[in-house]
C-alpha cells in the first residue's frame, strides 16, 4: 500500500489545500479563509504506510508527567493482538506543531469571551516556535469561518483571534470535523509532527449537519489529538461537559473545566505541556490489511501507578 506524501521543496512543511498559486478567500466544506500565508512549491514522493505512528503520554498518580521511561516499560496491542515489530520508541519533546485554535463564538459563549480570546492568544504566543510551528484561527458558531489560515506569525494569529465576534448558534460537530479533513489530513510530512486542535466551546452543538461520533471519526483519521476548553462558568455538570471529554479522550487528548477565569489560563499552560512531554512510537501491526476498517490501540504501562493516555484507534488504509 502507498500513499502520497508532500514535501515542500523548500524544506517547511507544505500547507497549500487546492494545488492552485493560492487560496485567498478560499471557501471549502463550510469553511472561509481570509488570510493566508505564501504558498509553497510541493513534489509528491511515495511511502508504504503499513507502520502506525502513535503520539502519547505517560503520567503518575499525581498527573504529573513522566519523561524518562523506553519502550520495555510499555505494552502496545493493535487491534487486541500485541503488535508485530517496534520500528522505533522515542521521547519527542520537541517535535513540531500543526495546530487548529477552534473557538466558539455563539450567543452561549459570551460571558467570558473577551478573556478567553487575551488567554488564547497568550497560548499561542508561548506555544508556537517561528519557522518550526504553525497553527490557524476558525470561529464557529452555526457556520465556521477562518481569520487566519496557517501561519508561524503570532503576530497575524492575534488580530485572527481579534476579529472574531459572537453570536448565532453552535456547529461543533462541523467545525471539528472540517478543520481535521481541509486543514490537517493533508498535512503531511517526511518527519513526525504533532497535530493538534484545540476547542473552546460549552460543548452544546445545535447547528450541525455531522454527527458527533463523525467528527471523532475524522479526527482520528486526520491524527489529531483535541484539547477542549469549556466556557461554562455556571460550576454545573452540564450535556456540553460529556461531548467535550468524549472528543477529547477518543483522540488522545484532554477536557478542562475551567471554573474561573484564571483557569482559563492555566488550561492553556497545561496544554502547552503536554505537547512538549510526549513519547512517539512507529509499529507494524499483527495481521494488517489495507481494508479500511477500524482498529483499536491500546497502550498501557508495565509500571504500577503509571497511566497512558493515547488516541483510541485509527482507521487502516483502504487499498
Amino acid at each position: 500500500m502507498a500513499m502520497g506524501l508532500c514535501l515542500p521543496v523548500s524544506g517547511q512543511v507544505a500547507h497549500d489545500l487546492s494545488g492552485s498559486s493560492g487560496n485567498e478567500g478560499m471557501s471549502f466544506a463550510g469553511l472561509t479563509s481570509t488570510s493566508t500565508d505564501s504558498d509553497d512549491t510541493v513534489i509528491t514522493i511515495k511511502k508504504r504506510v503499513n507502520e502506525v505512528n502513535v503520539l502519547f503520554i505517560a503520567t503518575d498518580r499525581h498527573g504529573k508527567f513522566v519523561r524518562n521511561l523506553n519502550q520495555n516499560d510499555f505494552s502496545i496491542r493493535d487491534d487486541h493482538k500485541p503488535v508485530q515489530t517496534i520500528v522505533n520508541f522515542r521521547r519527542e519533546t520537541d517535535l513540531p506543531i500543526e495546530m487548529g485554535l477552534l473557538v466558539d463564538t455563539s450567543a452561549s459563549v459570551r460571558s467570558r469571551f473577551d478573556f478567553e480570546k487575551q488567554a488564547a492568544v497568550g497560548f499561542l504566543q508561548n506555544v508556537l516556535r517561528p519557522g518550526y510551528d504553525r497553527a490557524f484561527v476558525l470561529g464557529f458558531s452555526k457556520s465556521s469561518h477562518i481569520t487566519q489560515d496557517f501561519t508561524d506569525n503570532v503576530h497575524m494569529l492575534s488580530a485572527g483571534v481579534h476579529q472574531l465576534n459572537d453570536g448565532g448558534g453552535t456547529a461543533l460537530y462541523d467545525a471539528i470535523y472540517n478543520a481535521c479533513k481541509e486543514k490537517l489530513l493533508k498535512e503531511h510530512s517526511d518527519h513526525p509532527i504533532r497535530k493538534a486542535l484545540v476547542v473552546l466551546s460549552d460543548g452544546e452543538d445545535n447547528q450541525s449537519e455531522v454527527t458527533r461520533a463523525q467528527a471523532i471519526e475524522m479526527a482520528q483519521r486526520a491524527e489529531v489529538l483535541i484539547y477542549a476548553i469549556s466556557t461554562d462558568d455556571s460550576g454545573l455538570i452540564l450535556r456540553g461537559d460529556k461531548v467535550l471529554e468524549d472528543i477529547a479522550s477518543a483522540t488522545g487528548g484532554r477536557a478542562f473545566f475551567p471554573y474561573k477565569m484564571k483557569d482559563i489560563t492555566h488550561s492553556f499552560a497545561a496544554i502547552e505541556d503536554e505537547l512538549r512531554s510526549q513519547y512517539a512510537v512507529s509499529y507494524k501491526p499483527t495481521d494488517f490489511d489495507t481494508d479500511g476498517r477500524y482498529r483499536s490501540i491500546e497502550i498501557t504501562a508495565l509500571k504500577k501507578d503509571l497511566q497512558v493516555r493515547a488516541r483510541r484507534g485509527y482507521y487502516a488504509p483502504r487499498q
